[in-house]
C-alpha cells in the first residue's frame, strides 16, 4: 500500500467530489498525493478559467469547514460493484471493498489512510492547473488551519 498523507489523501477526496458536482466530470483517473504537495489528472477538454479555480479551491475549502466524519464501512465485491467505479482498487483487495465516506459529500472505495474529521486536513491551497490532450491537472497543497477567535 501508499503511503499517502491522511490530511492529503483526505482533501484528494474532497476536491474528487467537488470537481464530480462542479463540472460533470469523472473523479480522476490518475493521482499522486504527497505531503507537501500533490496532484490529480482528470478527463477534461479544457483548462480551468481563473474565476473556475477560485470557486474550486472555495467550494473545496467551506467543504473541510464542514467538520465532516470520515468513517469508513465494508461493502462485498458486488455490492461494491453496483454503486462504485472499481478500477482503481488493486486486484489484491479481496471479495470485501473499504467504502470511505466524507460526510454526506463524498463516498469511494479506497484503501489508504484518512483523517478522522475533515476539520484535521488544513486549508486547501491550489498550486496550478493545466490541461493538455484533455486531461486536467490540478497540483494542490494543505496550509495550517486558521484559528477562529470570535
Amino acid at each position: 500500500m501508499k503511503s499517502y498523507d491522511p490530511q492529503m489523501h483526505t482533501a484528494e477526496h474532497i476536491l474528487n467530489q467537488t470537481m464530480v458536482r462542479m463540472f460533470g466530470c469523472e473523479r480522476s483517473f490518475s493521482s499522486h498525493i504527497e505531503k507537501k504537495k500533490s496532484k490529480c489528472d482528470y478527463h477534461f477538454v479544457r483548462p480551468l478559467a481563473p474565476v473556475e479555480e477560485i470557486d474550486l479551491v472555495k467550494q473545496v475549502n467551506e467543504v473541510i469547514s464542514r467538520n465532516l466524519e470520515v468513517k469508513e464501512h465494508f461493502l462485498t465485491l458486488a455490492e461494491a460493484s453496483d454503486k462504485f467505479n472499481l478500477s482503481r482498487l488493486p486486484e489484491e483487495s479481496g471479495d470485501e471493498v473499504r467504502i470511505v465516506t466524507v460526510g454526506d459529500y463524498d463516498a469511494c472505495p479506497c484503501i489508504g489512510p484518512h483523517v478522522k474529521n475533515s476539520s484535521e486536513i488544513g486549508v486547501f491551497q491550489l498550486v496550478s492547473t493545466s490541461c493538455e490532450n484533455e486531461i486536467l491537472r490540478i497540483r494542490f497543497k494543505l496550509g495550517e488551519s486558521h484559528v477562529d477567535v470570535r
